[in-house]
């Protein structure tokens, strides 16, 4: 039986744009990717927000829509 053929990357959309990241990457993989580790960010991954304590833990797919909004501070 041959292997399975495994895509050296998925494109993901990331607030309607695409992004490509690498099979498994999670969350926080997509965050430290796109230089927002760290940041005040609230993030939503096919219309269901992803809490804070599992950014680790959520696995990207291939054409999920992801959507971060970041806090801004203000008066």
């Amino acid at each position: 039986m041959p292997a399975e053929h495994t895509p050296l990357e998925h494109a993901v959309f990331v607030n309607g744009d695409v992004t490509r990241i690498a099979p498994g990457c999670t969350v926080d993989g997509l965050l430290e990717t796109l230089g927002l580790m760290g940041k005040r960010v609230a993030v939503a991954v096919n219309r269901d927000v992803v809490p804070r304590s599992r950014y680790g833990a959520v696995t990207l797919a291939d054409d999920d829509h992801v959507e971060i909004l970041e806090a801004v501070g203000g008066g």
